[in-house]
């Protein structure tokens, strides 16, 4: 007896709904998510609580407005980058970087001017930096 054999019917997987599918997520994906880049960190800076100001001035000075403009030893500067502020500073303190430097902040100061200030300062090879806040002007 011979018994005969049936062929078996190769089995296929249909991956096109599959496809379908995995597109449809990805265009989802890529219309929901919301691509932001941070280019400034918003801080609100300390106010002055203290009523008595520094009875000692220092030797130099950096404000900082609420527009990111600088300003050293209350002579404001004409172009608002760190080039310039490295040049009035070096003019200023010659070769002595043993003086204190005070970065005064307004309270709407850009957080980012802050840290340039900073950073300028550092670069220069100042080690004596403090940062203060202005007392808000009395209504």
């Amino acid at each position: 007896m011979r018994f005969r054999r049936h062929r078996r019917e190769d089995v296929q997987v249909n991956l096109t709904p599959l496809i379908d599918v995995v597109f449809l997520l990805l265009i989802f994906f890529m219309v929901s998510t919301t691509f932001t880049r941070e280019t400034q960190l918003e801080i609100d800076l300390p106010e002055s609580t203290s009523d008595q100001a520094a009875t000692e001035s220092p030797s130099l000075e950096i404000m900082v407005d609420g527009q990111g403009r600088y300003a050293v030893n209350d002579q404001p500067l004409l172009r608002h980058d760190s080039d310039t502020l490295k040049q009035a500073l070096t003019e200023l303190a010659g070769n002595r970087r043993d003086q204190t430097v005070v970065i005064t902040g307004d309270a709407q100061a850009p957080h980012q001017a802050m840290i340039y200030a900073l950073d300028a300062v550092g670069q220069l090879g100042f080690t004596k930096v403090s940062y203060t806040t202005r007392l808000p002007d009395s209504p």
